[in-house]
């Protein structure tokens, strides 16, 4: 088993979070982690991106290569595309839809989408709105989490185990908003 997985966002929208939820689920799994992380003018809506290694040998490189990353994991839909050359031809590209727009020229969602469609393997979730259905739009990086857990060979209880650990001092009410929005990722698919 190995997945090298890149997540992409910007400043705010809990990409450190997502990773933070998948390297706890994966070492609770017994597996290897690698994970670097590049968030420098995140507070100002710069971009956020990290990079994941997970296996079931060691891993010896906490960078993926170009060309070799199994999924893209966005939270943002422009963020998706600068990645994309390290996505590997079988790789899956998934993306909320909900646009970030912190720059004067942002591409309009249409031309974005055009372009996410031409990836043979992708998803475009509205985890913005689901999110919002289910109490608040902070979880929607959950819900993108959701959507992707099919494809990270982690079991779900592992992941939801890290959910515990990581929001559990900020009270049960909280833990179980991010379990449903997890859950309601997961079932976005299944539509």
């Amino acid at each position: 088993m190995k997945r090298d997985i890149i997540l992409a966002g910007v400043g705010g929208q809990g990409i450190l979070s997502i990773a933070a939820v998948i390297g706890m689920a994966a070492v609770e799994s017994g597996l290897y982690l690698k994970q670097a992380e590049v968030h420098g003018m995140s507070q100002r809506g710069g971009d956020v991106q990290s990079h994941l290694r997970i296996s079931d040998q060691p891993v010896s490189s906490d960078l993926i290569p170009v060309g070799r990353c199994d999924m893209i994991l966005s939270v943002e839909p422009m963020e998706a595309l600068r990645y994309l050359p390290f996505l590997a031809p079988e790789g899956w590209l998934i993306t909320s839809s909900k646009s970030f727009e912190n720059i004067q020229d942002y591409p309009a969602a249409e031309d974005l989408f055009r372009e996410i469609r031409k990836v043979e393997n992708h998803m475009i979730i509205d985890a913005y709105s689901i999110a919002r259905e289910i109490g608040s739009q902070k979880v929607s990086n959950m819900v993108m989490l959701g959507a992707a857990s099919g494809y990270l060979g982690i079991e779900q209880e592992r992941l939801e185990a890290a959910l515990y650990a990581l929001f559990g001092p900020k009270g049960e009410d909280v833990v179980q908003l991010n379990i449903e929005a997890l859950n309601a990722g997961r079932n976005a698919l299944r539509i």
